[in-house]
C-alpha cells in the first residue's frame, strides 16, 4: 500500500480491464457492429469488417470513424451494438470485496455506454464500489488515447492526476494519464520485458493486484 498510499482516486477502464479477455464480449460486440456497417453503408460483410477495423486503427473507435466519415448518429449505433449476452461475464466476490476496501473514490472510464457498464458491473456484483461512469458521450465521442476526453475527465469529477492511479488494458491508453500525472497499471497477459516507460505496474489478476495494494 506505501507504493499507492497518495492515491485517493482509483480510475478504471471497463472492457478487458474489469472483466477479463477470455469473457470474449468484445467478439459479440464486433458482429453487431460488422451487421450495423453492412445496414447503413449498404456494404458486404467483408467491407464492413475490413471498415471497422481500419476506423478503430484510423480513429480510436469504429464510431468515430463512421461519425466523421458517413456523419453517422452515435446514439442508434451505440444502442444496437450492446444488445448482447452479458452472460460470460460472472460474479466476481474477489474483486468486489477489493474494490469495496479501497480507499477513496473508484470511478470508471469506458469508451463504451453507461448502460454496458451497469451490466457489466451488475453482473460482476461489484456497481456499488463505483461513484460513477465517464462514457462515450461524456466525451463527446472522442475516444482514448487522445488528451481530451482525459482532460474532460478530470475536471468533470475534480480529480487530481497527481493523487489518482488509472488501471487500463491497453498499454497506449496509459500516455496520457502517466503524462498528467498519474500512476500507471496494465490489467491483462503482457509481457513485462516490453513494457513502455509509462507503465508503472502490470498485473494479469485484477483482484489480487488489489488485494496486494491492500495489505
Amino acid at each position: 500500500m506505501s507504493r499507492f498510499s497518495h492515491v485517493d482516486t482509483w480510475i478504471f477502464d471497463l472492457d478487458n480491464t474489469l472483466y477479463p479477455a477470455s469473457c470474449k464480449l468484445f467478439d459479440q460486440i464486433a458482429v453487431r457492429m460488422t451487421d450495423y456497417i453492412v445496414a447503413k453503408l449498404g456494404v458486404t460483410a467483408s467491407e464492413a469488417a475490413k471498415l471497422r477495423h481500419g476506423y478503430f486503427k484510423k480513429y480510436g473507435t469504429t464510431l468515430r470513424g463512421l461519425m466523421l466519415e458517413h456523419d453517422l448518429e452515435p446514439d442508434e449505433f451505440l444502442i444496437y451494438v450492446h444488445e448482447i449476452d452479458y452472460g460470460a461475464v460472472k460474479h466476481h466476490p474477489a474483486l468486489g470485496a477489493a474494490l469495496a476496501r479501497l480507499p477513496g473514490r473508484k470511478l470508471v472510464f469506458t469508451a463504451g455506454t453507461r448502460a454496458h457498464a451497469k451490466n457489466v458491473l451488475n453482473n460482476l456484483g461489484c456497481a456499488e464500489a463505483f461513484e460513477e461512469v465517464f462514457d462515450i458521450s461524456d466525451c463527446h465521442f472522442i475516444p482514448k488515447p487522445d488528451a481530451r476526453p482525459y482532460e474532460i475527465f478530470l475536471k468533470r469529477h475534480s480529480v487530481a492526476p497527481e493523487r489518482a492511479a488509472f488501471f487500463e488494458d491497453l498499454a497506449e491508453n496509459l500516455l496520457v494519464p502517466r503524462a498528467m500525472g498519474m500512476t500507471t497499471v496494465l490489467v491483462g497477459a503482457h509481457d513485462q520485458a516490453l513494457l513502455p516507460a509509462h507503465v508503472d505496474y502490470v498485473t494479469d489478476d485484477l483482484a489480487e493486484f488489489l488485494d496486494g495494494v491492500l495489505k
